[in-house]
């Protein structure tokens, strides 16, 4: 019987010992299968959370490069801003893919004028390692503290402090005039689906009366 066990665990090892350089490959495709059906079309449910559509954006409390980040001024395109909320760049797949996606319609956010900044509860070094390994481009600031999140109205309240989840928020995005006026606002309250970046620019745009 000991014999069996101690054979059993060798096999598991050996098996882990031969998986371990294929591990990060290994993680994306299982990344990749959970997150198959994430994008759609269009924000199609009620959950409405953060700051009202009409008021003024009323900042933030979050650090960027070093920096402390109180106002988007400086992420700001002529005509706007869209600010997107992530869970996590650490361990939520959908706020990873969706940050891919994003990413690479950057170019055609800039061609609308609109900045694209993105945000999330992670620490800096956890969003950098994310960053290097994707080429991230874009603008991530980090709200460790949860006071960014606080503010806008979309702290996710299922989580205690203590948990280590506290301080996400609800993913999604608002979009923000040159004048800092709240103009449109896109969440769904399934964490598992966001509103695809072609469909997103399309509201923004709509939302800033671009079109």
């Amino acid at each position: 019987m000991k014999k069996a066990l101690l054979i059993g665990l060798g096999v598991v090892l050996g098996a882990a010992a031969l998986l371990y350089p294929f591990r990060e490959p290994i993680k994306q495709a299982l990344y990749a299968l959970t997150t198959a059906d994430m994008f759609v079309a269009q924000d199609n449910d009620d959950f409405d959370p953060g700051p009202a559509t009409g008021s003024r954006f009323p900042g933030l409390r979050a650090t960027y490069q070093g920096r402390d980040i109180t106002l988007l001024d400086e992420f700001a395109g002529p005509n706007g801003t869209v600010l997107v909320a992530l869970r996590s760049l650490d361990w939520c797949p959908y706020c990873m893919r969706q940050l891919v996606q994003l990413q690479a319609s950057a170019d055609t956010f800039a061609e609308a004028g609109i900045g694209l900044v993105a945000i999330s509860y992670d620490e800096p070094r956890l969003q950098q390692d994310f960053i290097d390994r994707f080429a991230i481009t874009l603008p991530v600031l980090s709200d460790s503290d949860a006071l960014s999140f606080k503010t806008l109205g979309i702290l996710n309240k299922d989580y205690q402090r203590g948990d280590t989840r506290y301080g996400i928020p609800y993913p999604g995005m608002i979009v923000i005039d040159r004048d800092g006026v709240v103009v449109g606002k896109l969440f769904i309250e399934a964490y598992s689906s966001r509103v695809d970046s072609r469909a997103a620019l399309v509201f923004a745009r709509q939302a800033l009366a671009l079109d």
